[in-house]
């Protein structure tokens, strides 16, 4: 039986914007495998041409020119097509795109080539990459600046993002780990790593996550579900915890004993039990909301792990039964049963807590 929380999860605001100020990047690959981008230098090698144009006797000008409209227009258009890898540095792939060349920075590229062997560095990855094509997509074309990016990684997305929903489980490896949370590279039916999610720290267990790398670490194999997709800033929200059963209430009965007097659904009143600081204010501003008319209290429990330092109201997947709903409040190791009698669904009630829990400070 799964409880779901009252408070809002995870939203996907949880990735860190390109637009947004971090200390940290968003990239798919561990942190330890990443290098700033190395770009052409000031003349592509052994050639004296300009970074980012081939041979200059081999190609007139005009021809430069006509490949840099070229990009542009891929750019503008999302294509996808496959370049040859020339080169590989310790930052990326050097490839060609027809008299010019372009860079594919390590982070840009699909996650299958690294989850093929997790312990290998990139930097062999890449090597075994050269004499290979790729597909890709352009990312930048600055042609002022002879600057001509290509990702793999988003020419991946465009290529499966339409084969993932909500809901769906995936066999996965965490790469990068962060304080916010872990970065982890689905494994699709052909066996290969094509797309990347976030599994966000409230995500990652019913334990109280300080430091997820107490859970989780690069190249660990783990098994996640879909929980969002936001198609337009190509990002996945995964879970790695709404797999597995709630603690607390799969054991429910076992740590709270029954007298012999005592049903599962017997109801105190207030004076019988000593409740959570707290939970007394939020029962009575949730009597003034429409739809609820009465709140009981049952059970109360030691829990034998921290979920939340904080007091948290949880809602029961149990059915209800005359209109009755079944509440866990939660703070450190405690847990108090609360009953609503109420007309309201599971999602009005959700949403009637939450206005409280915006209230009650």
């Amino acid at each position: 039986m799964l409880a779901a929380s009252l408070r809002p999860g995870p939203s996907l605001a949880a990735f860190p914007g390109t637009a947004q100020r971090s200390p940290v990047p968003f990239l798919p690959f561990p942190a330890r495998l990443h290098h700033r981008p190395v770009l052409l230098s000031a003349t592509a090698e052994g050639t004296g041409a300009p970074a980012g144009q081939g041979d200059a006797s081999a190609a007139p000008l005009d021809e430069f020119a006509a490949d840099w409209e070229s990009a542009r227009a891929c750019k503008d258009q999302g294509r996808i097509f496959s370049l040859p890898v020339l080169r590989a540095n310790s930052g990326g792939l050097i490839v060609r795109f027809n008299s010019l060349q372009g860079f594919v920075p390590n982070p840009l590229l699909s996650p299958a080539h690294w989850c093929k062997d997790p312990k290998r560095p990139i930097q062999d990855v890449t090597k075994d990459l050269v004499g290979t094509s790729i597909s890709v997509k352009v990312a930048e074309v600055n042609e002022e600046e002879k600057k001509l990016v290509f990702s793999e990684k988003d020419a991946s997305w465009s290529t499966y993002s339409s084969r993932i929903k909500i809901g769906d489980i995936y066999d996965g490896i965490v790469g990068s780990v962060f304080h916010y949370g872990a970065f982890v590279h689905l494994r699709f039916p052909d066996g290969l790593y094509h797309l990347t999610g976030l599994v966000h720290i409230s995500e990652v267990s019913w334990d109280l996550v300080q430091d997820v790398k107490d859970f989780l670490n690069e190249g660990d194999a783990v098994k996640v579900i879909v929980v969002n997709i936001d198609m337009t800033k190509s990002r996945i929200a995964l879970s790695i915890r709404q797999l597995e059963e709630d603690p607390l209430l799969e054991t429910l009965d076992k740590v709270i004993p029954l007298e012999a007097d005592q049903s599962p659904n017997r109801m105190m009143s207030p004076s019988e039990v000593e409740l959570l600081p707290g939970l007394d204010g939020i029962c009575n501003e949730l009597l003034q909301e429409d739809g609820i008319t009465d709140v009981q209290f049952g059970r109360q429990a030691l829990e034998k792990r921290v979920v939340s330092q904080d007091l948290e109201l949880w809602i029961s997947n149990v059915q209800a039964k005359d209109n009755r709903f079944t509440l866990l409040a939660r703070a450190g190791r405690q847990v108090q049963e609360v009953y609503l009698t109420t007309s309201l669904d599971q999602e009005g009630i959700k949403k009637a807590v939450q206005r409280v829990l915006g209230r009650v400070p």
